[in-house]
C-alpha cells in the first residue's frame, strides 16, 4: 500500500522473529525488490517497542469493549479492526495536532458516517431488515465498519450472524441505561493473543 497508494518506497523494515514475518517467501520478494529486513532479538520485545506499545493498546481496548458490550469473545478480532480505526481517526499525538489518518492521507477523515467512534462496540441496535415489503426488527451489536463500503458490520445476536448494512437505528439511550453486571471474572478478562512466533503478544 505504502509503494503503491502513497508513491513511497520501502527500503528497511523491522519485525520481531515470527514465522509470519521470517521465511523464505519474504526472503526471495524482499531480494528481488531491495528491501533490507531488520530483525530484533528473539524474547526482547522492548527492541520493538513502538510496536509493542501499539498492540497493547488495541488489544486492551478491544477487550474493554467485548467486556462492556457483553459480547462474544469470538468477536475479538473485529474489536480490535475497530479500535486501529478509531486510532487512526483520533489526535493521539498533540505536537502533531493531526490525526495518524490525516498524515498519511493530507485530508480530514471524513467523520459524518462515523458515529460511533465514542461508544465503539458498546451500543446494542436495533437492525432493521426489510423481507418481502415487512420490516423484521432484530437486535444486534455495533461491531465496526465496513472495509471497502460505506456501511456498519453489525453482530445479530439472533442468526449469531455478521451482516454489513446502513439500516440500523443506533438505541443510545438504552445502553447509557444498561447496568452491567459486575460479575466479570478472569473467565470474561483471558483472551489471549499470541505471536505465531518466539515472543508473546506482550501480558494481555
Amino acid at each position: 500500500m505504502i509503494q503503491v497508494q502513497l508513491n513511497v518506497p520501502v527500503r528497511r523494515i523491522q519485525t520481531n522473529n515470527g514465522i509470519e514475518f521470517v521465511n523464505q517467501t519474504l526472503r526471495d520478494y524482499y531480494e528481488e525488490v531491495g528491501i533490507s529486513h531488520e530483525t530484533s532479538v528473539a524474547r526482547s520485545p522492548q527492541q520493538n517497542g513502538f510496536v509493542e506499545r501499539c498492540n497493547r493498546t488495541l488489544i486492551e481496548a478491544a477487550r474493554t469493549m467485548l467486556i462492556y458490550a457483553q459480547a462474544p469473545l469470538f468477536l475479538w478480532a473485529e474489536a480490535v479492526a475497530t479500535a486501529c480505526f478509531t486510532q487512526n481517526q483520533s489526535i493521539i499525538r498533540l505536537r502533531h495536532g493531526k490525526t495518524p489518518y490525516e498524515l498519511l492521507h493530507s485530508k480530514l477523515p471524513g467523520l459524518s458516517f462515523s458515529m460511533c467512534l465514542v461508544s465503539f462496540v458498546t451500543q446494542q441496535m436495533i437492525v432493521r431488515i426489510q423481507v418481502s415489503y415487512n420490516q423484521k426488527v432484530n437486535i444486534g451489536i455495533f461491531i465496526g465498519y465496513a472495509p471497502t463500503k460505506k456501511a456498519f458490520r453489525i453482530y445479530n445476536r439472533g442468526t449469531k450472524g455478521i451482516i454489513e448494512t446502513i439500516h440500523v437505528d443506533f438505541d443510545e439511550l438504552t445502553a447509557m441505561a444498561t447496568v452491567i453486571p459486575q460479575d466479570v471474572g478472569n473467565d470474561n478478562l483471558d483472551i489471549e493473543v499470541a505471536h505465531m512466533g518466539n515472543d508473546p503478544l506482550l501480558g494481555v
